[in-house]
């Protein structure tokens, strides 16, 4: 079925209106309207392949929500009408160890992305959510109980949620605990808004003195400003878990030193080339952890959506049209966005 959508060419040609064709829903399939769509900085890095391995034609977006238009004959959990998302995945081998335990992106054959991600068991592509609808294995597909007005701020939660709520979870983030959030951006402003919302006390660490009114306002109870030595010095020894959002290259050590025994500092920004090493000392002589996480399975991704619609958690948004795409990736690469744009899809069918 041909649908309207917004692809890069080549890494040097801008977006540009583009036909892609969608799959008839097969029997398992929710075939999906798409009203706003999350802009996330993954989505540039692709289709400016600063990231090995982008396709072209390339249609960005995984940050996905929209309405149902049609069901297949075997599915169970959607019907025509409902609002629903659609995340950073649209298959995976769903019978390895990792998928059985509902960790789909650790898939060991390897997840199947939203875009730029083969389709599982062949050579065609998978198109993202810059476009005006998208068919989805209905496993992939989930649900949305956020109000109509919310739903703009909803659509960030399908990545920007998801990759902080898993590792908040996996280290027990919650009432008791010290957690630190690294970077004020897309990722990190949720970090805040969820570590906070499950009883954490939540330290914001930035090298900007202008964001520490910003981080209060979201809800930190306290902001370290990283470039000032005597800040760091002070909270040396005190964190039970540091969630790092930045996806630039830097000094892991000060973070590491600001742990306390058995603490942990978890990496979710992927840098465009490797930090320096830390010191091991450190990590050694208190027992220190350095980890990572990839987004979140889909059980734990509606966990999340349920958990931030009964919290009332939305991402801070600027809504663009779908023909701004250039101007809002040439802003964003400034951070001169607070803290994420949405795409509102309607400007692509009219």
């Amino acid at each position: 079925m041909p649908t309207k959508a917004y692809a890069a060419k080549s890494p040097a040609t801008p977006l540009a209106p583009f036909t892609i064709e969608r799959r008839k829903p097969g029997e398992r399939d929710v075939a999906i309207d798409i009203l706003f769509c999350g802009v996330c900085h993954s989505d540039l890095h692709t289709v400016r392949s600063e990231w090995a391995g982008t396709l072209y034609p390339c249609v960005p977006g995984h940050e996905i929500i929209g309405r149902v238009t049609s069901v297949g004959s075997a599915v169970k959990n959607f019907k025509t009408g409902e609002i629903v998302g659609v995340g950073c995945m649209v298959g995976s081998c769903r019978s390895c160890f990792s998928c059985d335990d509902g960790l789909e992106q650790y898939c060991e054959h390897g997840f199947t992305g939203t875009y730029n991600g083969n389709a599982f068991g062949g050579k065609e592509n998978t198109y993202g959510g810059y476009s005006a609808d998208i068919t989805v294995d209905e496993h992939f597909v989930l649900k949305i109980s956020h109000t109509e007005k919310d739903l703009a701020g909803t659509a960030p939660l399908l990545c920007a949620g998801i990759t902080t709520w898993s590792p908040l979870r996996h280290w027990n983030a919650g009432p008791g605990k010290k957690v630190g959030i690294v970077g004020l951006g897309g990722l990190g402003h949720m970090g805040v808004k969820l570590a906070v919302a499950l009883g954490a006390e939540v330290t914001v660490f930035t090298t900007s003195p202008g964001k520490v009114a910003d981080a209060k306002a979201l809800g930190a109870q306290h902001v370290v400003v990283s470039k000032d030595a005597a800040q760091m010095k002070a909270v040396a020894n005190t964190f039970d878990f540091i969630l790092n959002t930045v996806s630039a290259p830097h000094d892991l050590d000060p973070f590491v030193a600001a742990l306390t025994r058995d603490g942990t500092m978890c990496m979710v920004g992927v840098p465009s080339s490797p930090h320096p090493s830390p010191t091991v000392a450190q990590l050694i002589f208190r027992r220190k952890q350095i980890a990572g996480s990839l987004i979140g399975g889909i059980k734990e991704t509606q966990e999340m959506l349920d958990f931030c619609a009964e919290k009332g958690i939305t991402s801070d948004i600027e809504m663009i049209k779908m023909q701004d795409i250039e101007p809002a990736y040439a802003r964003m690469l400034k951070s001169d966005v607070k803290y994420r744009f949405v795409i509102d899809m309607a400007s692509l069918k009219g």
